[in-house]
């Protein structure tokens, strides 16, 4: 049986604690559970009450990307230093060092925002710092337990239980602007893309369609808004569209495997590996890539990836602050037996 590619690539964290090679071989939910502790026990009673709610709490489930005057959790703007050097680190321990500079640089993202947006009107809420964390239950080797981190751009949602790791969704990334234009407050290099590979693959891969696998793939001649069931606690339900990968060739096939691979390897490698493999055992054949408006970069696309077992969707139609077309990407991975470790009713 042939495995999807992981594409894990070295890359520089930023933000990262040296503290984080002190676990970093460690399984991840074990490093998840002793990183929230830590966390928890360097907060006042306060701050942990906001921090950490009960574990069955409908919050729990409550998620969403837009920029939100009030959030779950404990905003890290809050946090004194070492504090957030914590929350970081706890960041960090729930994802790959390919996802947590993902997760950095969106971040950072808010810097380049507040200084675009600094002349409109109604206020400015664009703030690196703006993103919260939440813990529910008790972080116990023996319990069962919860993360979130989140805030404008990103939803990461985890649940903990042991020695593993039982659900790692809904896993939300959004950039604005998807493609640095030029010189910027956070340094970034002009053409740099926070979130490149999930939309140059998928070029790749739509183009190479001949006109009958793209008269199958093509879902719709205009991208729409937005993904689906935003902010719901569970994913669509809706059948599979678009073009099977049993009808792709073997190049194809295997751009496909690629761009899975990006998604997952935001994640630690046993997360990632246990996603692949379930991708894996129910067969990667029925799997479907769904396509919908524009094929070319700087105009309104979007696609979607589903198999029996995950749900992958990117849209790019909004414009940055700047007015460029297209330049603002959300992208998420969905469990399609239920998001939250909670089971589709």
């Amino acid at each position: 049986m042939r495995r999807f590619a992981l594409c894990l690539i070295p890359v520089l964290v930023i933000g990262a604690s040296s503290a984080f090679s002190n676990f970093k071989h460690v399984h991840p939910a074990a490093a998840m559970t002793m990183k929230a502790g830590e966390f928890l026990a360097s907060l006042s009673r306060e701050e942990r009450a906001t921090a950490q709610l009960p574990y069955d709490t409908p919050q729990r489930v409550g998620w969403h990307f837009i920029p939100k005057n009030d959030r779950k959790g404990l905003q890290m703007r809050d946090m004194s230093k070492p504090q957030r050097k914590l929350a970081r680190q706890l960041v960090h321990s729930a994802l790959s060092q390919l996802g947590y500079r993902k997760a950095s640089e969106i971040m950072k993202l808010e810097s380049i925002l507040h200084d675009m947006e600094k002349s409109k009107p109604g206020g400015n809420i664009r703030d690196s710092l703006r993103y919260y964390v939440t813990i529910f239950g008790e972080p116990e080797s023996n319990q069962r337990w919860g993360l979130s981190f989140e805030g404008h751009h990103m939803s990461l949602n985890f649940v903990v239980e042991g020695e593993r790791v039982v659900s790692s969704t809904p896993q939300f990334f959004g950039s604005n602007p998807a493609t640095i234009q030029g010189e910027n407050v956070a340094g970034f290099e002009k053409g740099y893309r926070v979130l490149g590979d999930e939309e140059a693959l998928a070029f790749e891969l739509v183009n190479s369609l001949d006109e009958a696998q793209l008269a199958a793939a093509l879902i719709d001649e205009k991208a729409p808004r937005e993904i689906r069931a935003a902010g719901e606690a569970q994913p669509p339900t809706d059948p599979a569209a678009g073009l099977a990968a049993k009808k792709m060739n073997a190049q194809q096939r295997k751009l496909l495997d690629n761009l899975i691979g990006v998604y997952a390897a935001a994640m630690p490698d046993e997360v990632a590996s246990a996603r692949l493999r379930a991708i894996d055992e129910a067969g990667r054949e029925q799997i479907h890539f769904a396509w919908a408006g524009a094929r070319q970069a700087g105009i309104g696309h979007y696609y979607r990836i589903e198999g029996a077992t995950f749900q992958i969707e990117l849209v790019n139609t909004q414009p940055d602050p700047a007015g460029n077309t297209a330049n603002h990407v959300h992208c998420i991975w969905r469990d399609a037996h239920g998001d939250f470790a909670l089971p589709l009713k």
